[in-house]
């Protein structure tokens, strides 16, 4: 029994032995791990940095704070370039998100939401890019387009949003953007026609509504209950073809109705349909504005 209790305790401490001999070998591949990795970093690190001085052209010696100063350089570039941008497209960017949906190396799917500003108009756009690399070539297509405008005045975007609906429909970006830029011009257009009058025939010339407003009024003092209305629209078709739209309209009494012919009054609007195609709006409208006016000026 005894010699069974002393071969018992001499293979513990065998197995003790071997426990610690393993226990001493896992701290030093432990250590090695840990040196090894640090080595790694060390070396990942120093090729990173050589390889950015190689590539701004600087050495390492001249160090990290001549790559951050080109750093900055180019993205100081990268701002100019954008503000060039905003000013020739005359779209204004607020604000930009992203979404990466899927990414599976040779298919990459965002989720995009982009806000901004185009004149008066406010606008917000969602969509989602794909973009597919196919034999060395990356196609990239829109889909779900969602776009929604919002007038800060009380301007009729009846027309817009008819077009909108269809580019919804086709996904068509840029055919949104494109029109979204010609009306808002075409609405400038008028905004600056009708505020010219109003300083230059202060008597003469108001307006139904605010400065956004698309209708002038033209009327006389001596002419009590009598003037004419010009209506300026901008219509927008369902491709996006983008047109103004000049309407003269007669505000005559029911007494004076009587005294005059219908078929002059009748004849007012042809007349001055044919001053636009001959003169253009400016000119018509100042024609039309001095005769209100009971100007002499020739």
């Amino acid at each position: 029994m005894e010699t069974m209790n002393e071969e018992n305790m001499e293979e513990a401490r065998v197995l003790e032995t071997q426990i610690e001999r393993l226990q001493a070998e896992v701290e030093a591949l432990q250590r090695q791990q840990q040196e090894n990795h640090k080595d790694i970093t060390l070396q990942l690190g120093g090729q990173i940095q050589d390889a950015t001085s190689h590539f701004y052209g600087l050495t390492q010696e001249e160090g990290e704070e001549k790559v951050m100063f080109r750093l900055k350089e180019e993205v100081e570039e990268l701002e100019e370039d954008l503000k060039w941008q905003t000013k020739m497209n005359g779209i204004f960017l607020n604000s930009c998100t992203t979404k990466t949906l899927q990414n599976s190396g040779s298919k990459l799917v965002q989720q995009f939401s982009v806000s901004g500003q185009c004149s008066e108009l406010a606008f917000q756009v969602e969509f989602l890019l794909t973009e597919v690399k196919n034999n060395q070539q990356l196609e990239r297509t829109v889909s779900d387009l969602n776009v929604a405008i919002e007038a800060g005045d009380q301007q009729d975007l009846k027309d817009l949003s008819i077009f909108m609906s269809g580019v919804e429909d086709w996904s068509d970006l840029l055919l949104f953007f494109r029109t979204l830029r010609t009306f808002s011009d075409r609405c400038d257009d008028r905004d600056r026609t009708f505020e010219h009058f109003q300083d230059k025939y202060p008597d003469v010339v108001s307006f139904l509504g605010d400065r956004r407003s698309e209708v002038m009024a033209l009327s006389h003092p001596e002419l009590p209950g009598c003037g004419l209305l010009v209506h300026w629209s901008v219509k927008v078709s369902s491709w996006g073809e983008v047109t103004p739209k000049i309407n003269l309209l007669t505000k005559i009494p029911e007494k004076a109705l009587q005294l005059f012919p219908s078929e002059a009054l009748g004849g007012a609007d042809e007349a001055f349909e044919s001053l636009l195609r001959i003169l253009g709006p400016e000119a018509a409208l100042e024609s039309v504005i001095r005769a209100i006016s009971l100007s002499e000026e020739s």
